[in-house]
Parts: C-alpha cells; sequence; structure tokens
C-alpha cells in the first residue's frame, strides 16, 4: 500500500484477478455500509486507488485483514450488447483458439465479462471473462483506425472501442451501442464492476 498526497491510498495487488477480487470486496462493503469513508475507487489491471479516505492510516492497517479472495461482486443487472461478429480479425482469433469461426462466435457470447476497470478512452471498458485459455496476442502491427463500435481482443481482455482510434487489438465484431454519451447520466455504459454478455445479432457468424 501507497499513500497517494494526505488523503489517498494507492493498493498494489498480485495480478489482475487478484485486483479484481479486492475491487468486488469493495463494493460489496460498500453496499452493504461498511466500507470506511472512501469517496471514490478507481481500479487499474493490478492496482486500487482509494481517494477522499478519511483516515487512510487506519484504513491501510485494517486493509491485510480482508479476505477479498472470496468475496462475490454485488448482485447487479448485466448489460446486454448486441453484436455482429463480422470483425476482420475472427478467423486469425478462431485460429488461435483451434475452433471454426461459429464456434468462436459461440464462446465469446456464452461468456458473462466483467468491467474490471476503465482506460485509454472515455468509455472503455477491460472486460475479463474468457479465462486464460482464450487469450489473444495484439497484433503485430496496429491499425490506425478501428472503428467505433469495434468489438476486440487483446491478451485477457475483451473491449469496445467507443470512438475510432488507433488500435492494435484483434477486432472480432461490431456494435451499434453508444459506449460513452456526454449528456447521458451516467456517461459511461460500462463502469468497473458492471456485469456484460455479447448478443449475437441474427445471422452474426453463421455458416464460416
Amino acid at each position: 500500500m501507497l499513500r497517494v498526497g494526505e488523503r489517498a491510498l494507492l493498493v498494489e495487488l498480485a495480478d489482475g484477478p487478484a485486483a479484481e477480487a479486492f475491487h468486488a470486496e469493495l463494493l460489496r462493503r460498500r453496499a452493504a455500509g461498511a466500507l470506511p469513508e472512501v469517496r471514490e475507487v478507481v481500479p487499474a489491471a493490478r492496482t486500487v486507488l482509494l481517494d477522499g479516505v478519511a483516515d487512510p492510516v487506519r484504513l491501510a492497517a485494517e486493509l491485510p485483514g480482508w479476505e477479498a479472495g472470496h468475496a462475490p461482486a454485488p448482485a447487479r443487472g448485466v448489460v446486454e450488447l448486441p453484436v455482429r461478429y463480422d470483425g476482420p480479425d475472427l478467423a486469425e482469433v478462431a485460429g488461435r483458439w483451434g475452433v471454426p469461426e461459429a464456434e468462436a462466435v459461440r464462446i465469446h457470447a456464452s461468456a458473462v465479462f466483467r468491467v474490471a476497470f476503465c482506460g485509454f478512452a472515455p468509455g472503455f471498458g477491460y472486460l475479463t471473462g474468457l479465462g486464460p485459455r482464450f487469450e489473444v496476442p495484439r497484433r503485430a502491427t496496429p491499425r490506425t483506425a478501428v472503428p467505433a463500435g469495434a468489438v476486440a481482443l487483446a491478451g485477457p481482455y475483451t473491449g469496445v472501442y467507443p470512438r475510432s482510434s488507433p488500435g492494435g487489438w484483434q477486432v472480432i465484431g461490431t456494435t451499434d451501442a453508444v459506449l460513452w454519451d456526454a449528456d447521458r447520466e451516467p456517461a459511461a455504459l460500462l463502469s468497473p464492476g458492471t456485469r456484460v454478455r455479447f448478443v449475437p445479432v441474427p445471422g452474426s457468424g453463421e455458416g464460416r
């Protein structure tokens, strides 16, 4: 645990799953009214920032005793994103998984994902849920422009590009869902802890 300024703690975890478990425990305690006063919880790949902590010294002393690995995330609804599995990298991903493209679509669409953290661009969530067996590397050469709504994979994560931008993830599909809208409350469709399912558009990925 590292102090950040007067009222914040940066908690470093062993890996991504440990960070997710710790974040889930924070959410559980907050929902139960058992979390000490913390203004904001900001998860990342292997860290969680606790900002606006009323008593950082006391909280830092308590955290090692928490059994974060055994705490389920609070129950939340599932955000469903309709997807056309028509991405230019679908064949490569299916090949790396050793399955036909239609089976790759089924595998991806059958998983329940969780937003581990957000970053890169407003509205971009890093989603986990496929497991180590289905990790894929980034593209050797990034694209100069990935379209908004692109559903893509990299390492252990699935992500949806909220706007057109350069990117090196493996694009397997597209969605019309609006991931970020500054005039909406909340502006981000996906936030850390949100569960997500990708729903194939009828005919998507069939016969391939």
